[in-house]
Protein backbone atom coordinates (compact mmCIF):
# COMPACT_ATOMS: atom_id res chain seq x y z
CA UNK A 1 0.00 0.00 0.00
CA UNK A 2 1.46 3.11 -0.98
CA UNK A 3 0.44 6.62 0.88
CA UNK A 4 1.46 9.90 -0.37
CA UNK A 5 1.17 12.66 1.13
CA UNK A 6 -1.12 15.73 0.47
CA UNK A 7 -0.66 19.01 2.47
CA UNK A 8 -0.01 17.52 6.33
CA UNK A 9 -2.34 14.95 5.93
CA UNK A 10 -1.82 11.35 4.33
CA UNK A 11 -4.93 10.77 2.19
CA UNK A 12 -6.82 7.34 2.09
CA UNK A 13 -6.56 4.84 -0.36
CA UNK A 14 -10.13 5.48 -2.16
CA UNK A 15 -10.24 6.76 -5.38
CA UNK A 16 -11.95 10.05 -4.40
CA UNK A 17 -9.42 11.17 -1.12
CA UNK A 18 -6.52 10.84 -4.12
CA UNK A 19 -8.66 13.02 -6.62
CA UNK A 20 -9.23 16.06 -3.94
CA UNK A 21 -5.43 15.78 -2.86
CA UNK A 22 -4.41 15.75 -6.82
CA UNK A 23 -6.53 19.33 -7.15
CA UNK A 24 -5.54 20.90 -3.36
CA UNK A 25 -1.57 21.46 -4.89
CA UNK A 26 -0.83 24.84 -4.99
CA UNK A 27 0.37 26.03 -8.63
CA UNK A 28 3.49 27.74 -9.12
CA UNK A 29 1.81 31.20 -10.72
CA UNK A 30 2.76 33.54 -12.82
CA UNK A 31 6.34 34.48 -13.95
CA UNK A 32 7.60 38.01 -13.92
CA UNK A 33 8.65 37.44 -17.65
CA UNK A 34 5.13 36.42 -18.38
CA UNK A 35 3.28 39.06 -16.71
CA UNK A 36 6.01 41.55 -18.83
CA UNK A 37 5.37 39.76 -22.22
CA UNK A 38 1.50 40.13 -21.52
CA UNK A 39 2.06 44.14 -20.59
CA UNK A 40 4.00 44.57 -23.72
CA UNK A 41 1.49 43.54 -25.79
CA UNK A 42 -1.15 44.72 -24.74
CA UNK A 43 0.76 47.97 -25.09
CA UNK A 44 1.58 47.67 -28.38
CA UNK A 45 -2.54 46.63 -29.08
CA UNK A 46 -3.22 50.38 -27.40
CA UNK A 47 -0.56 52.38 -28.49
CA UNK A 48 -1.59 50.98 -32.22
CA UNK A 49 -5.28 51.03 -31.82
CA UNK A 50 -5.61 53.93 -29.75
CA UNK A 51 -4.79 57.12 -32.54
CA UNK A 52 -7.13 55.60 -34.87
CA UNK A 53 -10.00 55.19 -32.66
CA UNK A 54 -9.38 59.15 -31.51
CA UNK A 55 -9.53 60.30 -35.12
CA UNK A 56 -12.39 58.73 -35.56
CA UNK A 57 -13.88 60.81 -32.75
CA UNK A 58 -13.08 63.59 -34.18
CA UNK A 59 -14.33 62.78 -37.27
CA UNK A 60 -17.84 61.62 -36.00
CA UNK A 61 -17.56 65.32 -34.41
CA UNK A 62 -17.55 67.05 -37.53
CA UNK A 63 -20.06 65.21 -39.57
CA UNK A 64 -22.44 65.73 -36.70
CA UNK A 65 -21.90 69.33 -36.94
CA UNK A 66 -22.01 69.12 -40.38
CA UNK A 67 -25.61 67.21 -40.30
CA UNK A 68 -27.05 69.59 -37.50
CA UNK A 69 -25.60 72.71 -39.86
CA UNK A 70 -28.23 71.31 -42.74
CA UNK A 71 -30.76 70.33 -40.57
CA UNK A 72 -30.42 74.41 -39.58
CA UNK A 73 -30.59 75.05 -43.56
CA UNK A 74 -33.82 72.54 -43.76
CA UNK A 75 -35.56 74.64 -41.08
CA UNK A 76 -34.85 78.30 -41.98
CA UNK A 77 -35.85 77.49 -45.89
CA UNK A 78 -39.47 76.45 -43.45
CA UNK A 79 -39.09 79.48 -41.90
CA UNK A 80 -38.49 81.45 -44.90
CA UNK A 81 -41.33 79.97 -46.42
CA UNK A 82 -43.45 81.00 -43.30
CA UNK A 83 -42.55 84.67 -42.42
CA UNK A 84 -41.49 85.77 -45.86
CA UNK A 85 -37.74 86.32 -44.46
CA UNK A 86 -34.25 84.82 -42.87
CA UNK A 87 -33.45 85.72 -39.42
CA UNK A 88 -31.54 88.75 -38.91
CA UNK A 89 -28.43 88.59 -36.95
CA UNK A 90 -30.42 89.62 -33.72
CA UNK A 91 -32.48 87.43 -34.01
CA UNK A 92 -30.44 84.40 -34.81
CA UNK A 93 -31.31 80.57 -34.87
CA UNK A 94 -33.36 81.55 -31.30
CA UNK A 95 -35.90 82.52 -34.58
CA UNK A 96 -36.51 79.11 -35.22
CA UNK A 97 -37.49 78.02 -31.76
CA UNK A 98 -39.12 81.06 -30.67
CA UNK A 99 -41.50 83.77 -32.80
CA UNK A 100 -39.53 86.21 -33.15
CA UNK A 101 -41.18 89.99 -32.80
CA UNK A 102 -43.03 91.18 -35.43
CA UNK A 103 -43.52 87.81 -37.11
CA UNK A 104 -47.06 87.62 -38.57
CA UNK A 105 -46.78 84.11 -39.76
CA UNK A 106 -44.46 81.39 -37.69
CA UNK A 107 -45.91 78.03 -37.88
CA UNK A 108 -42.57 76.92 -35.42
CA UNK A 109 -40.63 75.78 -33.75
CA UNK A 110 -38.92 74.40 -36.71
CA UNK A 111 -36.13 72.53 -34.83
CA UNK A 112 -37.23 69.42 -33.18
CA UNK A 113 -37.63 69.72 -29.43
CA UNK A 114 -37.93 73.41 -29.44
CA UNK A 115 -34.36 74.55 -28.87
CA UNK A 116 -31.46 74.94 -30.92
CA UNK A 117 -28.98 72.13 -30.33
CA UNK A 118 -25.41 72.92 -28.63
CA UNK A 119 -22.50 71.74 -31.46
CA UNK A 120 -20.53 68.85 -30.68
CA UNK A 121 -18.23 70.70 -28.34
CA UNK A 122 -20.52 72.13 -26.37
CA UNK A 123 -20.48 75.59 -27.60
CA UNK A 124 -23.45 77.40 -29.93
CA UNK A 125 -23.69 77.80 -33.10
CA UNK A 126 -22.99 81.37 -34.99
CA UNK A 127 -25.24 82.60 -37.32
CA UNK A 128 -24.47 85.46 -39.40
CA UNK A 129 -27.07 87.01 -42.01
CA UNK A 130 -25.94 88.66 -45.51
CA UNK A 131 -28.15 89.58 -47.98
CA UNK A 132 -25.07 89.72 -50.79
CA UNK A 133 -25.10 86.35 -50.55
CA UNK A 134 -26.71 82.93 -51.17
CA UNK A 135 -27.57 81.75 -49.26
CA UNK A 136 -28.35 84.81 -47.65
CA UNK A 137 -26.54 83.57 -43.84
CA UNK A 138 -23.51 81.28 -42.42
CA UNK A 139 -24.27 79.13 -39.77
CA UNK A 140 -20.73 78.22 -38.40
CA UNK A 141 -19.48 75.85 -35.39
CA UNK A 142 -16.44 77.50 -33.15
CA UNK A 143 -14.86 73.92 -32.94
CA UNK A 144 -13.30 72.44 -30.34
CA UNK A 145 -11.26 75.46 -28.77
CA UNK A 146 -14.15 77.54 -28.90
CA UNK A 147 -12.51 80.60 -30.37
CA UNK A 148 -13.05 79.42 -34.11
CA UNK A 149 -10.67 78.53 -37.15
CA UNK A 150 -8.76 76.41 -34.39
CA UNK A 151 -9.43 73.38 -36.71
CA UNK A 152 -8.84 73.36 -40.53
CA UNK A 153 -11.71 70.47 -40.90
CA UNK A 154 -14.58 71.72 -39.17
CA UNK A 155 -13.83 75.71 -40.49
CA UNK A 156 -13.99 74.18 -43.76
CA UNK A 157 -16.93 72.00 -43.08
CA UNK A 158 -18.98 73.97 -40.93
CA UNK A 159 -20.96 76.01 -43.86
CA UNK A 160 -22.76 74.03 -46.30
CA UNK A 161 -23.24 75.26 -49.90
CA UNK A 162 -26.49 74.74 -51.45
Amino acid sequence: MIAAKCGNRAPANDRFSRTVCRFNTVSPGYTLIEMLVVLTIISLILGLVGPRVLSYLGESRVKTAKLQIESFNSALDLFYMDVGRYPTDSEGLAALAERPSGAEIWNGPYVKGGRIPMDPWGHAYQYHWAADQFPPYEITSLGPDGHGGGMTAVANASHVQR
